[in-house]
């Protein structure tokens, strides 16, 4: 499904950050930021979506963060939410600023493996960050696919992502959006639950399903568990999974669950490999 070989830029080290200029930034609610980046130079290799890349706030540290938009032209869009120290530097980073660039690295979603298949995209809060490129890239050649399924949950209205985005979505003939928030609030009319409420309202052909899921982890868990139910197999069911990653290349183990090392053997991977993992408490 996936190619996990450590991709390098030809003129540097993996562990050399490559400058890059902030293009836009776009606020996305309260403490997340979308940045669109350009190279200042060379461009590093275009990342796949479900890939990540290292961002370096020069003079704060460097932290791990998920492509958030299709590649084009050497520029890589990612969304990130201000949690600690390098984050909110990064999310503080104006247009015209420079961040340093590392990647990209792991693994992919795989979504050209999913061709003609009906697909289930299941995002919880910042979760949408990472699958956003499936849903551009399921749109882009919606011709390619069967059905494309759109469950996106958040705590409360104002903490989704893209909310722009998300509206005219669906408004897309080729795009069941389930939107849906914890708990209710004066004036939605929306679904109310967590994502795993219309999941499992949800009817799907389960073997010609692949799923895409990206939340926290008890969310995936009882996500995937909806899809098994269903019928769904857990080698169709797709994971990212998130640990602590410092290197990126699989050298410092830091990001280590079970046998896999994150940073190299995923983030995304299939919940017939993952699922084993996350029974084992503190894993």
């Amino acid at each position: 499904m996936t190619d996990t070989a450590v991709r390098v830029h030809p003129q540097t080290s993996a562990m050399t950050p490559v400058p890059y200029r902030v293009r836009s930034r776009v606020l996305e609610n309260a403490d997340s930021v979308t940045l669109d980046l350009e190279p200042v130079g060379t461009a590093l290799p275009e990342p796949a979506p479900g890939e990540f890349n290292m961002l370096y706030a020069f003079g704060v540290g460097e932290i791990a963060i998920s492509v958030s938009g299709l590649p084009g032209g050497g520029a890589i869009t990612h969304t990130i939410r201000s949690v600690g120290a390098v984050s909110a530097a990064l999310c503080a980073a104006q247009p015209g600023s420079t961040v340093g660039v590392r990647g990209p690295f792991g693994t992919s979603w795989g979504l050209d493996t999913a061709v003609g298949r009906d697909l289930v995209i299941v995002a919880g809060g910042v979760g949408l960050a990472p699958l956003r490129p499936v849903v551009l890239g399921a749109l882009a050649e919606r011709d390619r696919y069967g059905r494309v399924v759109l469950i996106a949950g958040a705590r409360t209205l104002a903490e989704f992502l893209y909310a722009d985005e998300v509206a005219a979505w669906q408004q897309s003939p080729g795009l069941e959006v389930h939107q849906t928030v914890d708990v209710p609030i004066h004036g939605w009319l929306g679904e109310t639950g967590f994502v795993t409420e219309p999941l499992r309202r949800l009817s799907l052909e389960p073997g010609r399903t692949t799923a895409f899921l990206c939340g926290p982890e008890p969310m995936m868990q009882f996500g995937a568990k909806a899809l098994l139910d269903k019928g769904v197999g857990g080698a169709d069911i797709r994971l990212s999974l998130e640990r602590n990653m410092q290197c990126g290349v699989g050298w410092c183990g830091h990001c280590q669950l079970g046998p896999l090392l994150l940073c190299r053997d995923g983030p995304v991977v299939t919940y017939e490999v993952a699922g084993p993992l996350l029974q084992v408490e503190e894993l």
